[in-house]
């Protein structure tokens, strides 16, 4: 299991032919990869800021409930922070398992805590100014059903 934590931008192709091939033994492999959203054309950036080592050690604490849950053969977040432009790659969560509803469940499950959990502060900056991203009411509810 793999936490990454970077400003660098990463390719989610390459980033996931590599988790694949490293993951014998599995027979699913779920990936997803979250991109900067930019409702309405108004977005100049976004900035994301955290804590490093208190962040790396949150989503390995997550990544080893998901182990404990699902039957995992290996996990990987990387998650971006810094400035980036709409449509940046920001993060990506793979999970390889035996069996595909583990890894979809696991998948979802870290997608979900890492919207809602993870200790990442975003900004969005516009034209007309800054605002911080506040936690949001659906982001709550999909984090409660695990």
């Amino acid at each position: 299991m793999r936490v990454v934590v970077q400003v660098e931008a990463f390719d989610a192709g390459a980033e996931l032919n590599a988790f694949s091939a490293q993951a014998a033994g599995a027979g699913a492999v779920v990936s997803f990869t979250g991109l900067v959203r930019d409702n309405g054309g108004a977005l100049s950036m976004m900035e994301i800021e955290h804590y490093p080592g208190m962040t790396e050690k949150a989503i390995a604490a997550m990544m080893d409930q998901a182990a404990a849950r699902w039957a995992l053969v290996d996990a990987l977040v990387i998650h971006r922070f810094g400035r980036l432009a709409g449509a940046d790659p920001i993060m990506m969560v793979a999970v390889a398992s035996k069996h595909r509803v583990d890894a979809f469940e696991a998948a979802e499950f870290l997608m979900d805590y890492l919207k809602s959990r993870a200790p990442f502060w975003k900004k969005e900056i516009s034209a007309t100014g800054g605002a911080w991203v506040a936690a949001r009411d659906e982001d709550e509810a999909a984090l409660k059903r695990w």
